[in-house]
């Protein structure tokens, strides 16, 4: 098939395409490899994705509508893989009007290029941030997504609204993606794992938020690009779908920083913090209706999957913060 992958130079994006190519498909990715984060990573991924065999790049924003609308005429699709997005919940307090345009005007720029190139299958990224302040574990699909916490998770239930909409009036088959804390090789530098992992390695203190009273389903990147596969394969599918894509383990963040701790060797010298605006105490994904339509069935615990993304990390110290 020919897929075409928003986001391809980022964490999730980067995998997926990879995966894709090795399976025979033809990928063109699509990314505007922005400095939210530290673009240097974002540029050895897309190299990789090149020396792989990536059919086509555009590099460019998802709100340039011409831009977009160009490359779908062109290269016609079968399956967009929208994983592009201004992501972060604590950047969207300091800088929201770049999730209005990143994640709104692009993703109605993705849904119209979709409607008007023959409706390719689209599979897109929303979040677990659209569970709010849900206390209710684990977290459910049916779950009520009425009140997100954040503008990021705000634009995330937008984007799971706009897909029902652009199903119901055009036609299109449209598959949400609630993706719970991923991390892995080639991961972001903005998350947790990461953030721990550079400043235990350099001896600088972390900062650890709610006194460490948190906790989350830390999702291992082979077991996402699994169910992400999943939705492009499945013939199955309504329409309008969906899913949850976790562990549907709840780990303790305390426990995270533990296992960090023991396999890089070192202790970590800890300042804790209150809650932060926009953040949740817990996650924890129902994955029974992933399970059930996908075959989706994740493999990774945390006590395999951090040491491997530590083992990564420390072969790659371009990448490590130089503070």
């Amino acid at each position: 098939m020919k897929v075409l992958v928003t986001g391809a130079a980022g964490f999730i994006g980067y995998h997926c395409s990879l995966e894709l190519m090795k399976q025979g498909h033809e990928v063109c990715g699509y990314d505007n490899c922005n400095d939210y984060y530290l673009t240097a990573l974002k540029e050895a991924r897309l190299a990789r994705l090149q020396e792989a065999g990536l059919n086509r790049f555009e590099r460019a924003d998802l709100e340039d509508q011409t831009r977009m609308m160009n490359v779908f005429e062109q290269f016609r699709p079968d399956v967009v893989v929208h994983l592009a997005a201004q992501a972060g919940v604590r950047y969207s307090l300091s800088h929201p009007h770049a999730y209005a345009q990143a994640n709104l005007i692009g993703t109605l720029n993705i849904l119209e290029a979709c409607r008007h190139n023959g409706n390719p299958r689209l599979v897109y990224a929303s979040s677990s941030s659209v569970y709010g302040g849900n206390t209710k574990l684990p977290f459910a699909v049916e779950d009520s997504v009425d009140h997100p916490i954040s503008l990021y998770a705000a634009t995330k239930k937008a984007n799971e609204l706009m897909a029902h909409t652009y199903t119901h009036l055009y036609g299109q088959q449209t598959i949400g993606l609630r993706f719970f804390t991923v991390y892995g090789p080639w991961g972001r530098p903005d998350m947790a794992l990461w953030l721990f992992t550079d400043a235990i390695v350099q001896g600088r203190p972390i900062r650890v938020f709610n006194q460490g009273n948190m906790s989350r389903d830390f999702t291992y990147i082979d077991d996402i690009v699994a169910g992400v596969i999943a939705c492009i394969e499945n013939e199955n599918l309504e329409p309008y779908e969906i899913f949850n894509l976790g562990n549907h383990q709840s780990e303790a963040l305390m426990d995270m920083i533990g296992l960090i701790e023991q396999t890089l060797g070192k202790t970590a010298e800890k300042i804790m913090m209150p809650m932060q605006d926009g953040d949740v105490a817990d996650t924890y994904a129902d994955i029974t209706l992933a399970q059930s339509k996908l075959g989706f069935r994740p493999l990774t615990r945390i006590s395999t999957g951090i040491p491997r993304f530590i083992d990564w990390f420390m072969r790659h110290p371009e990448f490590h913060s130089q503070t």
